[in-house]
């Protein structure tokens, strides 16, 4: 019900939702606590009752940390991507490690990148 729900409001919600995680993550270690998950998404519209809430927590807390990693978060309600798309990330990758270390420091991304 969750992804059809995010479905139907489409990438807006998705994004912003993304942006509201890092803006709440004050220590940013990319997790979210089940109140903080809880608060976002009443804040973009996407409650549930409370029983399919933890129902939800339930999965993406497998490891029962009482935290959800984010990165973990997007890929529970997306899953895989396509390999078009990881092509295509590869490809947007293997440009900006132009030095080949496995890495990109925000120097080299913003070599490459305008946000404007």
């Amino acid at each position: 019900i969750f992804r059809e729900t995010l479905s139907k409001r489409g990438v807006r919600v998705i994004t912003g939702l993304g942006k509201y995680f890092r803006q709440i993550d004050k220590n940013r270690n990319g997790f979210l606590s089940q109140a903080a998950l809880k608060e976002a998404l009443k804040v973009f519209h996407l409650e549930m009752p409370e029983g399919d809430f933890e129902s939800l927590w339930l999965i993406l807390d497998d490891s029962k940390s009482n935290k959800v990693d984010y990165g973990e978060f997007t890929h529970a309600i997306f899953g895989e991507m396509n390999e078009y798309r990881k092509a295509s990330v590869r490809k947007a990758y293997m440009k900006l490690d132009f030095n080949k270390t496995g890495s990109v420091p925000m120097v080299d991304v913003r070599k490459c990148y305008c946000a404007k």
